[in-house]
């Protein structure tokens, strides 16, 4: 059923960022199996190549690379700037790229703060900006934005990460009703732990059990796109728990977050 969904970007070009990793390059392997054409973006050019040429070789479908860093505002403008030097018409737009950081808000080194807000939210705005626009004038077009189950709630210890995360999922929801005139679809992934690189570089490793395999996650999030669906939860625990927390107080979902979440001592 997955494979007859994602068969509707056959022949289209889609823009994947943060394709080195977890749910970039299992969205990558969804929709080059459907057959789908790729520009591949993310820091480490090494790894795109190597994921380019797999699915090159297993799927017959074009790839191309482009290796840029989220971080660098400029970046947004060089990726949009190759696509159209190369003639590349971006049908699906998939906002994937984003890090967090755990930790006390104080001991964070104050631009890996900065960094993840750049990449996490202007980026996100900055990359569909100059897509939308020509999807717009095709009146068609599709946009999924990796959103998080921390976008549902204050997350204390990921304070500055689940905000960002609440920005995409406001930001991709309110820009689903938006674009419906248009005939274009936009729609916020919001997974919960998933099995990838995240943990280790948000500093989160022991929160890593009971994480979701990324290829599901990306199963889920693009059948809710293809669906028209403006947000997604993966994973029915992570529904559950998300939509649950409205019968309580904020206040003590927050608390009881900050419970979970507080850093060992030897971490301190």
């Amino acid at each position: 059923m997955v494979r007859n969904m994602t068969a509707e970007w056959r022949g289209k070009w889609a823009l994947v960022t943060g394709a080195s990793a977890g749910i970039g390059v299992a969205l990558a392997r969804e929709l080059a199996a459907g057959g789908t054409h790729l520009v591949l973006t993310a820091r480490r050019k090494d790894r795109l190549e190597e994921l380019a040429k797999e699915l090159n070789i297993a799927h017959g479908v074009l790839t191309e690379v482009f290796a840029a860093d989220l971080a660098d505002p400029n970046a947004p403008e060089k990726i949009f700037a190759f696509t159209q030097e190369h003639g590349f018409e971006i049908d699906l737009l998939i906002n994937n790229a984003g890090f967090g950081r755990y930790g006390e808000f104080h001991s964070v080194e104050k631009q890996r703060l900065l960094d993840m807000i750049q990449v996490n939210c202007n980026a996100v705005v900055h990359l569909t900006r100059l897509y939308l626009p020509e999807m717009v004038a095709r009146r068609r077009g599709e946009v999924l934005i990796l959103a998080s189950t921390a976008s549902f709630q204050a997350v204390p210890f990921i304070s500055t990460y689940a905000a960002t995360k609440a920005f995409d999922l406001l930001f991709a929801e309110g820009l689903a009703e938006e674009m419906k005139p248009y005939g274009i679809r936009v729609c916020a992934l919001c997974p919960g732990s998933t099995e990838s690189e995240f943990h280790i570089v948000s500093g989160q490793d022991k929160f890593k059990r009971r994480a979701e395999p990324a290829e599901k996650v990306a199963r889920t999030g693009l059948r809710a796109l293809a669906a028209g669906k403006s947000y997604v939860i993966s994973g029915l625990g992570n529904y559950l728990g998300a939509h649950g927390e409205r019968l309580v107080p904020r206040r003590l979902v927050t608390r009881v977050a900050a419970n979970m979440f507080k850093p060992d001592k030897k971490r301190r």
